[in-house]
């Protein structure tokens, strides 16, 4: 199990209803602390380090919310959505709290991605905007196509320009260039090691140093892990920070799993793909480049009673050139459509072998 709590603001949060306006208090304390956004109804959300995965939940992560991954015991894909989550925070200079099941903690760090530079950023932006708008040309010289399908072209544009105006909320990381040394040796990323026998109330205590809160619960072995969820839960509520928990499935019996599923306000889970199976190959397009699949089972929502529908709550993994994390919606590959005649093309209504006015 490994858990990362990043702080998105400070202030105290003022209590409300489902129908009451937020607090102007509120709102500008999240509006000015760095990596957070402002949402829908009074909302506030910190990236997860995918600008896809961001998208996807609506915006981010909820602040005041507890994300929770299931991992997959055949790959440690859970860890890409880990890392980037902590290398987010950190490029944010956001305080960060890792705790982990190792002897160093600290060497986890190391591990954290780079963002990407930004010349190669601009460069691809530069390209995908010259070819948009040459396309755009010859589109108006040669096939005059009419004006509904011809504003989905400026969309295009916005979404380029967008995509560069959201560069401070949400980075892209390449995942084969380790972060600067620099920005870790700061004092306010804190690493916990769960590896001893005691390392649920230690990590409690450090959570509530980290959170300003001091509560305390104690019982027994599965009980005592939903009861650190719970406390968790309410720190982390009380306060403008996510934390997020990747655990595996083996590690709780089958009715504590649920508990901790429904104590999540974000849920998702990571299945990996097999090497070669090739009934999903044939399947799917771009199966070559899928690591493993994303479902989206729990969105957080705070003062709001629609429930979110989600476009697709499953995308596949990849990894783009082996560098950066990408999620896309899952496309079926074309079915052959070879076959024997239809019945239907040869069949007739009438049961009598003479011809009828009815037949048809």
């Amino acid at each position: 199990m490994a858990a990362a709590t990043a702080a998105g603001g400070g202030g105290q949060t003022v209590g409300r209803s489902s129908f009451s306006r937020a607090a102007a208090s509120h709102v500008a304390s999240s509006s000015t602390a760095a990596g957070v956004k402002l949402g829908p109804n009074g909302a506030a959300f910190v990236s997860s380090g995918i600008p896809d995965l961001d998208r996807i939940l609506g915006g981010g992560f909820l602040l005041g919310s507890v994300v929770m991954i299931m991992e997959d015991s055949d790959a440690p894909h859970h860890l890409l959505l880990l890392r980037t989550f902590m290398a987010q925070g950190v490029v944010h200079k956001q305080p960060l709290l890792f705790a982990g099941p190792m002897k160093e903690p600290r060497l986890f760090l190391g591990t954290l991605p780079a963002p990407v530079s930004s010349s190669k950023e601009d460069g691809r932006q530069r390209a995908m905007g010259a070819g948009t708008s040459g396309d755009g040309r010859a589109s108006d010289e040669a096939l005059r196509i009419a004006w509904q399908y011809k504003k989905y072209f400026g969309e295009e544009r916005t979404s380029h320009a967008e995509h560069r105006d959201n560069q401070e909320f949400s980075n892209d990381f390449d995942l084969r260039k380790p972060l600067e040394r620099h920005l870790l040796n700061t004092q306010n990323i804190e690493c916990v090691s769960t590896q001893e026998g005691d390392s649920l109330s230690i990590l409690q205590d450090r959570c509530s140093t980290f959170l300003s809160k001091l509560p305390r619960k104690d019982g027994g072995n599965d009980w005592d892990m939903v009861s650190f969820i719970r406390s968790l839960k309410a720190m982390v509520h009380a306060s403008n920070s996510v934390a997020v928990i990747t655990f595996p499935n083996s590690v709780l019996s089958s009715s504590f799993c649920k508990r901790w599923q429904h104590l999540a306000d974000t849920l998702l889970s990571i299945k990996a793909i097999p090497d070669e199976d090739k009934d999903l190959a044939k399947l799917l397009t771009g199966y070559q480049d899928m690591v493993g699949f994303l479902h989206v089972h729990k969105v957080a929502q705070t003062n709001s009673q629609v429930p979110v529908i989600l476009e697709a709550s499953t995308v596949s993994l990849k990894l783009r050139k082996r560098r950066s994390l990408v999620l896309e919606r899952l496309n079926q590959a074309p079915v052959d459509g070879s076959g024997g005649p239809s019945l239907a093309a040869s069949g007739s209504c009438s049961s009598s072998s003479q011809g009828s006015q009815l037949d048809f």
